[in-house]
């Protein structure tokens, strides 16, 4: 199973640079691409596209995409998958078992490299565990959570934690439970 190692909360998120899909094209996404525009991050692993739970965790997030840029927190998703497959991926409407015209980034990880450094990677299956880490504005991880294959990710709850780190950070406050 994978070993969070390389990633620690309140520590640099490892750098990256990978192609990715964005709004049907290609292009090249990097961490300091986020820390430059000083935008929060909410960085996520998938196992495969074209599984089961993926595109419905892909398109819950992105029909709450509004939600997430209101508070200056970019969405992503990481794939171990060629930025060919999650090009043709996002090309096929839903009912086809595609994701269909989505606003956030797949970005693509087939060299596992990305996938090594946050922890995700189950090396003997070639797939990701469901990490989810939210990287704040500095490049400094501030909450990992890792769920095996079978089981994703609740927006509200990825809202909520974004939104109470950012309490964190700017205002000082602590969160009790179910702030």
């Amino acid at each position: 199973m994978g070993s969070l190692a390389k990633v620690r909360i309140g520590e640099h998120a490892p750098d990256f640079v990978c192609d990715a899909v964005l709004a049907g094209q290609f292009k090249e996404i990097s961490l300091s691409h986020y820390i430059n525009n000083r935008q929060w991050l909410l960085l996520m692993f998938i196992p495969a596209a074209f599984s089961f739970v993926c595109p419905t965790e892909v398109l819950a997030f992105q029909n709450t995409l509004d939600e997430f840029t209101d508070r200056n927190c970019a969405v992503a998703f990481v794939s171990v998958d060629t930025k060919h497959s999650l090009w043709h991926w996002q090309s096929l409407p839903p009912r086809f078992g595609g994701l269909g015209k989505i606003d956030l980034p797949l970005l693509a990880d087939p060299s596992h490299k990305m996938s090594k450094d946050y922890g995700c990677l189950i090396e003997n299956e070639g797939l990701c565990l469901r990490g989810m880490f939210i990287i704040d504005p500095i490049g400094i991880v501030q909450q990992i959570t890792m769920n095996n294959l079978a089981v994703g990710r609740s927006v509200l709850e990825a809202l909520r934690l974004v939104e109470a780190f950012q309490a964190v950070i700017v205002h000082g406050v602590l969160c009790p439970a179910n702030w």
